[in-house]
């Protein structure tokens, strides 16, 4: 199989925002965490004789954080333009593809994989955006959050995708597809 340069170049920088996203998310959830920092600052601070209160701890915790969650948003909005150039690709570069019903079960699979993805990542941009802009579309702050709750839910499919799709290429690479990592790098088998 063959990847176009359009399709190819989609598929690295791709690689590379979500990557981005599940890195900012891995920070947020982790070092960067608001819970943890925040009792943190709390009892450094005491320690200098300095006493602020959980919620002066929090607005703290996360302003130490807002930078890197900013690339969060940043990394969302490539995250939604690069899904409207994968549809403009889907539309522009026709390829034959076999028929789902004549391919094998694994490879029938395998699409069903790539469908659920690309369906995951529409979800994940909207959402992302919606709770970004929620003020301006009118949305109350609860509804947002909601929004939000589903969103973080969600994201699961990703973290369970990648490193399923990066062993599931390498498997290929090294039994019935050989070739499979060229190409999509240089196009040639």
């Amino acid at each position: 199989m063959k990847y176009s340069p359009s399709f190819r170049i989609w598929h690295w920088l791709n690689t590379i925002v979500v990557l981005g996203l599940l890195g900012t998310v891995f920070l947020r959830k982790t070092f960067l965490s608001w819970r943890t920092n925040s009792e943190i600052l709390m009892n450094k601070l005491l320690e200098m004789d300095i006493e602020i209160t959980a919620t002066q701890a929090k607005v703290l915790a996360k302003a130490v954080r807002a930078g890197m969650w900013e690339w969060h948003i940043i990394l969302g909005y490539a995250l939604a333009f690069l899904l409207i150039y994968r549809v403009y690709l889907f539309f522009t570069f026709k390829r034959t593809k076999k028929s789902f019903s004549s391919l094998s079960t694994h490879k029938k699979a395998v699409r069903a994989s790539y469908y659920l993805i690309y369906a995951t990542l529409t979800f994940m941009a909207v959402s992302g955006l919606i709770i970004h802009f929620y003020q301006d579309l009118g949305l109350l702050k609860d509804t947002a959050h909601d929004i939000k709750e589903i969103h973080e839910l969600v994201f699961n499919i990703i973290m369970i995708f990648v490193p399923l799709h990066i062993a599931g290429v390498i498997i290929a690479e090294n039994r019935d597809q050989k070739g499979i990592i060229s190409t999509m790098i240089n196009g040639e088998k």
